[in-house]
């Protein structure tokens, strides 16, 4: 008995035993799994992280390269416009009708037409058929399909005609547009032969429309203005621009990108301010000797002689928060002279200096210059002068002129007193009767001119509005001349602005007969104005 109860004491022992050891294989294989696990979760994060920094490299990498391109075109502004035709020509504008098919597959085919056979009913078989059972059945039958058949076949007819109309319809529809379309095109061209004729006639106003349209079709890279003002001057064939030059953000202040792992963020690497600033001065003077070779290149007719530019940048004073235009490039050229340049071999800084071109001395930190000539003649529609003072007889009434007399005798008046002067065209002029600018090149400064020519009281309104329009032209002064007077609060509002000026009858008497040797008579006597309290 006692062996027998060892023996089973044994069995026990090893069936512990054994079961003690399969657990400690599954735990070992369990902690084999886990390491196993444990290095694969780690391998896919480093390979992970190894992507993604990858990836972050490249970004900093293509972020650098776009940077590296604007440069690039930032110093390729000028020898872009060398390569190929000018922007627009003439021949360029002109429209071709290039005429345009009708699809007419939507309505070109008509639906089948209805059979018979597939209405009518089938015929009895077998033994029906036989014996004649069902017949009549089957003939009524036959006629119900009849009838479906008649009105299948009446709905093709009316689908049909529908069809044919609506294919007439798109026909004629078609055929009314392309007339529309070719008659649009032959009146484009039409007016365009008359710019043209007019252009070749040297008028102001067509030859500033083909040159505004030739600087609108230039190509810039992006962040560029397309803003300009242009005005001819046909009697010396001369043509002012002002344009809009890109500020000085436009040069990138990051030479380029860096992504640094340890810290896992991407730097800039900044470019330096003595390059961005020889960047910018260099982008000036391009866009400048740019726009001078376009006006000339777009003009087939030689009908401008030279071209004065003044080139401004859009910016905002940061002393008083007001938007300010300042003018950093400025020059006068004439055919001749940038005929003789080879603009693809220049440094354009230099050939600006070659050109006595006046160029902002800081341009990047936008310290203005003082333009060649301030004035902008586009602003206003001058007309041909006549002259009044020769027919004035002796002590003549100013009152008595024609409105466009007294206007051409104020400026006669101001050449007289040493300034240039034009007038302006009838209802064309916002105000202005004349325009004067000073020939001396230390004082040049525009002046607007308002005549009136009243034999009563010129009201406050009447200042108030000059203000309005010199502040519009941007202009140095203006002045308001009257044969009569002004009241109190027309000085008190002139003297406030500051850049206005009266001139009643008896001053514009003295100034006649001091400047034009003419004894004249205004108007009436102004009323005596009661002494200021």
């Amino acid at each position: 008995m006692a062996q027998r109860g060892s023996g089973r004491g044994n069995d026990y022992q090893r069936h512990q035993q054994a079961l003690r050891r399969a657990q400690e294989q599954r735990a070992r294989q369990a902690e084999r799994e886990r390491k196993a696990a444990e290095t694969a979760s780690k391998r896919q994060e480093r390979e992970r992280k190894a992507a993604y920094q990858e990836q972050q490299a490249e970004q900093a990498q293509v972020r650098t390269i776009g940077v590296e391109h604007e440069v690039e075109q930032l110093g390729q502004l000028l020898r872009a416009a060398l390569v190929g035709d000018p922007p627009t020509t003439f021949e360029r504008r002109r429209r071709a009708h290039t005429p345009r098919a009708l699809d007419e597959r939507p309505w070109s085919r008509p639906e089948p037409s209805p059979r018979w056979e597939e209405f009518v009913p089938p015929e009895p078989g077998g033994l029906a058929a036989v014996l004649g059972l069902g017949r009549k059945r089957y003939e009524a039958e036959v006629a119900e399909a009849r009838v479906r058949f008649v009105e299948a076949q009446d709905r093709h007819r009316r689908a049909e005609e529908k069809r044919l109309a609506t294919l007439e319809r798109k026909r004629a529809e078609h055929r009314q547009a392309e007339a529309r379309a070719l008659d649009e095109v032959a009146a484009f061209n039409s007016k365009l032969d008359e710019e043209r004729e007019a252009y070749r006639a040297g008028e102001p106003a067509a030859v500033e429309a083909h040159l505004g349209a030739v600087l609108d079709a230039s190509e810039y890279p992006l962040g560029f203005p397309h803003e300009h003002r242009i005005a001819f001057r046909p009697a010396t064939g001369d043509v002012l621009v002002e344009i809009h030059m890109p500020p000085e953000a436009i040069v990138p202040t990051a030479r380029g990108y860096r992504y640094v792992k340890n810290r896992d963020e991407t730097t800039v690497l900044p470019r330096p301010e003595k390059e961005r600033k020889e960047i910018y001065a260099s982008v000036l003077a391009q866009v400048a000797l740019r726009t001078v070779h376009e006006v000339l290149t777009s003009d087939p007719d030689r009908i401008v002689n030279g071209v004065i530019l003044n080139g401004h940048v859009r910016t905002i004073d940061r002393a008083t928060g007001q938007e300010v235009s300042p003018c950093l490039v400025t020059l006068s050229a004439s055919r001749e002279q940038f005929g003789r340049l080879r603009l693809s071999q220049v440094d354009p800084a230099q050939c600006l200096r070659g050109l006595n071109a006046l160029v902002s001395p800081n341009p990047y930190d936008l310290e203005p210059i003082r333009p060649i000539v301030e004035f902008d003649l586009s602003k206003y529609r001058l007309m041909d002068s006549m002259d009044v003072v020769a027919g004035l007889d002796s002590r003549p009434v100013l009152v008595k002129l024609t409105p466009t007399e007294f206007e051409h005798l104020i400026r006669q008046l101001f050449e007289a007193i040493g300034m240039e002067a034009w007038n302006t065209q009838a209802s064309k002029d916002e105000g202005v009767d004349a325009v004067a600018v000073s020939k001396d090149p230390v004082f040049n400064g525009e002046c607007i001119i308002q005549a009136k020519r009243y034999s009563k009281l010129v009201g406050v309104e009447s200042v108030q509005a000059l203000a309005g329009v010199v502040e519009h032209k941007r202009a140095a002064k203006g002045v308001l001349i009257t044969t009569s007077w002004f009241g109190r609060a027309s000085h008190d509002f002139a003297r406030q602005h500051g850049r206005l000026q009266l001139i009643e009858g008896p001053e514009l008497k003295y100034l006649i007969k001091e400047h034009l040797g003419k004894d004249v008579i205004p108007g009436p006597v102004p009323p005596k104005r009661r002494p200021s309290r």
